[in-house]
C-alpha cells in the first residue's frame, strides 16, 4: 500500500468514523441517562436517509431551495418527531424492565419498516451529491478524494466540537452529566427530569438522523439500512462505555479504522475483525474505555 493509498483510507475510515460517533452518541445517552435500551436507534439512521431521499423534491419545489435546504428542514422535523416519539412511547418505558424495552422498541422497528415500504417502496434509491460538492480534489497525479466525503467530515467535526461544548460549558450540558451520574438526585433538585428526557431523546434522534441525511449520497439508501448501523453502533456504545460520550467518539473513531482497514488487508476477515477488536478491549477494561461524564 503506497503512500497516497494509506491518505485515503484514512480520510474514509475517519469519515465512517465520525459518521459512527453521530448516530452512536444518541444511543448512548438514551441508555446512559434514561436507561432504555433502545432498537429502534437504527431506525432513526434509516429515517434520516429516506428523508433526504423524499424532502429533496418537496423542498426544492416549494422553496426552491437544494440539498442544504433539505438538511435543515430534515433536521427541524427529526426534532419534533423525536420529541413526539419519546412522549408517546418511551416515557412509559423508564420503570419497566429491559425485557420490555426491547419488546417495545424491537416493535418499532417493525412499525417503521413496514411504514417505510408503504410510504416509498422497497427498492434502492439515490441522494444526489449538491453540484457545488460534486468534485474531487487531487492526492497525486492520478488518485483524487470525493469532495462530498471532506464535507461530510467537516460537518461530523463541527457537530462533535458543539456536542463536547454543550456538555463542558452549558447548564443544559451540566444537566445531563448529572442525570447520566443520578437521575435521582437531579430530580430532587427540582428539575424536570421528563423534559430532560425529551430533549435528550430528541437531540439523539436527530444527530442519528442527520447522520443518515449525509450519508445517503454516498452508500443510497435502502432498506434494512437501520439494523446494520445499529449492529455496529451497539459495538461502538460497549467500547466506550454507556452513557460516555467521550468513549463513543474514541470507540467510532477506532471501529471506522479497524473496519475500513481490515477491509483493505484482510478482506476475508474484515467481518470479523471489529468483533475481535471488541472483545480484546472488553478484556483489558470490561466496563468500556471511559466512565459516563
Amino acid at each position: 500500500m503506497d503512500l497516497t493509498t494509506f491518505l485515503i483510507q484514512c480520510l474514509n475510515a475517519f469519515q465512517y468514523g465520525l459518521l459512527l460517533f453521530l448516530v452512536a452518541s444518541g444511543l448512548t445517552l438514551i441508555f446512559g441517562i434514561m436507561g432504555v435500551i433502545n432498537l429502534a436507534h437504527g431506525s432513526f439512521y434509516m429515517i434520516g436517509a429516506y428523508l433526504a431521499y423524499a424532502l429533496a423534491p418537496v423542498v426544492a419545489s416549494a422553496i426552491g431551495g437544494g440539498f442544504f435546504a433539505t438538511l435543515l428542514v430534515g433536521v427541524v422535523l427529526s426534532v419534533v418527531f423525536g420529541y413526539l416519539l419519546e412522549w408517546a412511547f418511551y416515557s412509559y418505558l423508564y420503570e419497566r424492565d429491559h425485557l420490555q424495552q426491547v419488546l417495545m422498541t424491537y416493535g418499532l422497528i417493525l412499525v417503521f419498516e413496514e411504514l417505510r415500504s408503504l410510504l416509498v417502496g422497497d427498492n434502492v434509491y439515490s441522494v444526489e451529491i449538491p453540484q457545488v460538492l460534486a468534485g474531487s480534489i487531487p492526492l497525486s497525479e492520478v488518485m483524487t478524494y470525493p469532495t462530498y466525503r471532506l464535507f461530510v467530515s467537516a460537518i461530523c467535526l463541527v457537530l462533535v466540537g458543539a456536542m463536547f461544548w454543550v456538555f463542558a460549558r452549558t447548564r443544559l450540558g451540566m444537566m445531563i452529566r448529572a442525570g447520566a451520574s443520578n437521575r435521582e438526585m437531579v430530580q430532587s433538585l427540582g428539575i424536570d427530569i421528563s423534559f430532560l428526557y425529551r430533549v435528550v431523546f430528541a437531540a439523539g434522534f436527530a444527530l442519528a438522523a442527520f447522520a443518515g441525511m449525509v450519508a445517503a449520497p454516498v452508500s443510497t439508501v435502502y432498506p434494512g439500512m437501520g439494523g446494520e448501523v445499529l449492529i455496529i453502533c451497539f459495538v461502538v456504545v460497549v467500547i466506550g462505555g454507556i452513557g460516555s460520550i467521550q468513549g463513543a467518539l474514541v470507540a467510532a473513531l477506532l471501529i471506522g479504522f479497524v473496519d475500513t482497514f481490515g477491509k483493505v488487508l484482510v478482506p476475508g476477515a474484515a467481518g470479523v475483525m471489529v468483533y475481535l477488536a471488541m472483545a480484546l478491549i472488553l478484556l483489558w477494561k470490561p466496563d468500556g474505555l471511559f466512565k459516563a461524564g
